[in-house]
């Protein structure tokens, strides 16, 4: 018997062509990562299926939560995707999350969609009130 997928995603359409937009998500990731007032810091971002993925997000009241895994997949201009259930030498680690981050042409613009699934729904809400859903 499977579990529901504990799933939270944004979708936005974006006044400007796809490969702006996918130039935007890599090169400027950490002025859209996390909601304000939580800044994030680049700890090593290998774009590449196994590159590790590390982050860490930055509270307002001194909080740090480091995000430390895995990218998963790695297609230009059409997405990326992350785990933080594996390091980067494929050990298990306690999970919080899998992230999704894609594009798509739309008219004359670009579709942009976010998500991510969580292991359980404490986590999910936990991700919720951290903003995720309002993009």
């Amino acid at each position: 018997m499977s579990l529901p997928p504990f799933e939270l995603s944004v979708s936005r359409f974006i006044d400007a062509p796809p490969d702006t937009v996918w130039q935007v998500m890599i090169e400027r990731l950490l002025e859209w990562w996390c909601p304000k007032p939580w800044p994030t810091e680049v700890i090593d971002l290998d774009w590449r299926a196994g590159g590790r993925a590390a982050l860490t997000m930055c509270g307002p009241d001194s909080e740090r939560e480091l995000t430390e895994g895995v990218v998963l997949e790695f297609t230009p201009g059409v997405r990326f995707v992350f785990a933080d259930a594996l390091t980067v030498d494929w050990q298990p680690r306690d999970a919080f999350m899998i992230g999704r981050f894609e594009i798509s042409a739309q008219e004359q613009g670009t579709r942009y969609t976010a998500s991510t699934r969580q292991w359980n729904e404490a986590a999910m809400k936990r991700h919720a009130q951290m903003g995720l859903t309002e993009g």
